[in-house]
């Protein structure tokens, strides 16, 4: 039994037959204008060819579908008086009424055609189906193919596939998917069409992996799916998230001659950088200028921003310099990326040379352009010139952003210049522009670390007030500014609020609040801390445990130090080189090699490896302690490491030779230090003090000569120690010589200076001069000291 396939509202006359908006003067030439075309378009060979005519894709709309409706006339009035057309005529009618979506029609003819038994064909069957499947009636689609199946006619995969399409297009693409599986039973293969259609329709409800599973049970079979079914696979594949597939399956698809669209490549190419498959996205770069798909800007942009963002400049320049010579659009956002690259690099210089060629390019710089650059030059400590840049960029009309301030705020902190930063935080408030937690935070930090805690708290409050949530970056700042300055009291009293108020506190927090503890002496405080952060579960780390290790080796408390290493031994915690260098020089210092050389075993043992600092250390403590030979076989075990000595590990070998007044020796290696250019203000004056332990002061005036011959500068040491031998020989007139000497050369003398001086004059008895050197030593805002009394008052 047929389906009944008419609609809810019976086919009539008049629901396609449409008035024509003609004046009256003009109706009778319009209607004679209209049958002269209908008389052409029924000259054609078929009503296909007269749709697809040049007379009538040229025609008016209206004038185009009174011409349709004679033809549906003649149709139409043939079943109606029980004269049968010849199939052919029915199937060019239904599908010519399809192309213009007149799908009911479509139905009513149809059903009239049955009721007088005209023959049917696959394309009248195809066209009822096509209606039926834009309609979404798909109950009525599904009877109808069953129907057609029971009527024995042979069908082949064009109508399954106009099924397959239509449900799939409809959102029930599992009903298509099971057609398909029952192909095979009917004796029909599943071709091109059929898994396109269903791949699109998998896609449209986001079901991208069986996509990506019937893709490959295309390609197994050897069908070539569409660029567009490929395209919307990888790309949903990409937004799930799963980039290493839609990767593949490109990959894949390259070998069989099918490539996505452009945009789909390049949404790719980013969501692979941005997931840090950097191969892949190299790869799939490259290829596609292989497979002759051309790169355009966004492309180049996107491989431009990530080679920037790992670094590889040359590789970004070089891509730079592609699209240039390949004439593509160039836009702000490669130079952008470019200009960032190089800040973060430290090549601020080279930054800037890139933003002055893209404005000689005609492209306009924006926000982030000089924010990049001001954020560049702030870290590398060269605030003028971000300020600078700061000036041209409100000069061009661009307005400073959040991030801008921030980077410059950040950049006075850093300089030091605290009443810069507050003026531009306030400036950045005028301007209404909204300071977020981090600049906060910056501003905080630098309160805290140059000793305004009291502003810190002020702009915490602030910060509440306005709805901004305190970090432990915010906390720790607090933390560590009142420990600093001695408060280490307050700061546990802070801890304790935020704690009883819920405020998350991590590691670092507390190991601002362990380091007040350490600095102090405060021990067993801070053990106490640590049993705290366990209570809390919060985990020491080796930044906390390296604080603990600081103040036991500070305050020469060896138990506690067993203590600690035991504990993060218990916790699989191994000491990282800075700790064992710590503690391999608290061993040194307190002569107890011993200890020091099995210490340093198992550093080894636990596979830290000693680095140039660590048998620096070694050697500086052994050679202090007299033990030379000692000294020299880690010097020559370093060398045979690979590791170079620097100035400080010649000058442990320098000092112990001046020291033991072995001052051949000690000018030998001094020469080998200048020739290397090893030689410093420093080594030059342990010489001076070797010298002048020997009385030899003519030798030590002369290094100081010989300094300058060198282009080192003799500091306010070098002089101290020559002139104090000067006065202990009660030679004023020489120390007072040499103290002019130093003033002539631009050295300003420290109290240590002031105070030998006047050891001397009170020792030859010229006292006023004594007294005028500590009135001007008080006028250059040096604090008199105990010293300096002692000599001036004896007993005091």
């Amino acid at each position: 039994m047929k389906p009944s396939l008419r609609r809810s509202r019976p086919f009539s006359g008049h629901i396609f037959r449409r008035t024509i908006s003609t004046s009256p003067n003009n109706q009778e030439n319009e209607q004679n204008f209209i049958s002269t075309l209908n008389e052409i378009v029924r000259s054609k060979r078929s009503w296909k060819i007269a749709l697809n005519s040049n007379i009538s894709t040229k025609l008016k709309p209206h004038h185009v579908e009174q011409i349709l409706l004679f033809t549906l006339d003649d149709s139409r009035l043939m079943m109606e008086n029980s004269l049968v057309p010849e199939v052919r005529t029915l199937s060019t009618v239904l599908n010519g009424l399809i192309r213009i979506r007149w799908f009911d029609l479509v139905l009513h003819l149809f059903d009239k055609a049955v009721t007088l038994g005209v023959e049917l064909d696959e394309y009248v069957y195809t066209a009822v189906l096509k209606s039926l499947c834009e309609l979404k009636d798909f109950e009525k689609a599904k009877e109808m193919m069953n129907w057609v199946e029971s009527n024995g006619s042979k069908l082949s995969i064009i109508l399954y596939n106009v099924l397959i399409h239509g449900l799939s297009k409809g959102g029930r693409v599992w009903e298509a998917v099971e057609i398909k599986n029952s192909l095979g039973c009917k004796g029909l293969n599943a071709d091109v069409v059929t898994y396109c259609s269903l791949i699109l329709g998998l896609c449209k409800v986001s079901e991208f992996q069986h996509g990506r599973s019937l893709v490959d049970e295309m390609l197994g079979l050897g069908l070539v799916p569409r660029e567009a079914v490929v395209s919307s696979v990888v790309d949903g594949l990409r937004r799930g998230g799963d980039c290493v597939a839609a990767y593949r399956l490109v990959d894949m698809v390259e070998k069989v001659g099918v490539m996505p669209n452009l945009f789909v490549y390049n949404a790719l190419l980013n969501s692979l950088c941005k997931d840090g498959k950097l191969d892949e996205a190299e790869s799939l770069f490259g290829r596609m200028e292989d497979k002759g798909l051309c790169p355009n800007s966004i492309t180049y942009s996107i491989m431009i921003d990530s080679f920037c963002k790992r670094g590889k400049l040359d590789p970004a320049l070089l891509l730079y310099n592609r699209m240039i010579d390949n004439e593509v659009e160039l836009t702000v956002y490669p130079y952008n990326s470019l200009i960032n690259g190089h800040c973060k690099a430290g090549k601020c210089s080279a930054a800037e040379f890139i933003l002055n060629e893209m404005i000689d390019k005609g492209l306009i710089p924006t926000v982030v352009t000089y924010t990049s650059l001001i954020d560049g030059y702030c870290k590398e400590r060269e605030v003028l010139k971000a300020f600078r840049l700061y000036h041209e960029m409100t000069g061009k009309g661009i307005s400073p952003n959040t991030f801008t301030f921030t980077a410059l705020i950040s950049g006075f902190c850093r300089a030091s210049m605290m009443a810069e930063a507050s003026k531009l935080f306030d400036e950045m408030v005028k301007m209404n522009v909204t300071p977020n937690e981090v600049t906060y935070n910056v501003l905080i930090e630098g309160h805290c670390k140059y000793g305004n805690t009291a502003r810190a708290f002020e702009l915490l409050d602030e910060m509440v007030e306005k709805g901004l949530v305190p970090d432990t970056y915010t906390y720790r700042s607090l933390i560590t500014g009142l420990c600093a300055k001695g408060r280490v009291s307050e700061a546990k009293e802070f801890v304790d609020d935020l704690q009883k108020q819920s405020h998350y506190l991590n590691e670092m927090c507390f190991s601002a609040l362990l380091h007040g503890y350490c600095k102090e002496g405060r021990l067993k405080d801070a053990l106490n801390t640590t049993d705290e952060m366990a209570e809390k579960g919060i985990n020491m780390d080796l930044v906390c445990y390296g604080v603990l290790i600081y103040g036991t080796l500070k305050h020469h408390d060896m138990k506690y130090l067993v203590k600690i290493l035991k504990e993060m031994h218990d916790r699989g915690l191994k000491p990282d080189e800075v700790m064992y260098t710590s503690m391999l020089d608290a061993y040194g210092k307190f002569r107890d090699f011993k200890k020091a050389f099995r210490c340093w075993d198992i550093m080894v043992s636990e596979g830290c490896i000693p680095n140039i600092v660590t048998y620096t250390v070694m050697i500086n403590n052994l050679c202090k302690a007299g033990l030379v030979d000692k000294a020299e076989s880690f010097y020559k075990e370093m060398l045979a490491q690979g590791l170079i000595p620097n100035q400080f590990t010649y000058s442990c070998f320098l000092d112990y030779l001046a020291g033991e007044g072995y001052m051949v020796e000690a000018k030998q290696l001094h020469d080998a230090m200048l020739k290397a250019y090893l030689a410093n203000t420093v080594t030059y004056n342990i010489i001076i003090r070797g010298l002048c332990r020997l009385d030899q002061i003519q030798e030590a005036i002369d290094l100081l000569l010989e300094m300058k011959n060198n282009g080192i500068s003799p500091d306010c040491i070098s002089y101290s120690m020559i002139i104090y031998e000067f006065c202990r020989r009660g030679d004023l007139s020489g120390a007072t010589g040499l103290w002019e000497s130093m003033l002539t050369n631009g050295l300003k003398p420290d109290t240590v200076a002031y105070n030998l001086l006047i050891y001397g004059c009170c020792i030859t008895g010229e006292m006023s001069k004594a007294f005028e050197l500590r009135d001007e030593m008080i006028r250059s805002g040096l604090k008199v000291s105990h010293a300096t009394y002692a000599s001036l008052v004896p007993g005091t």
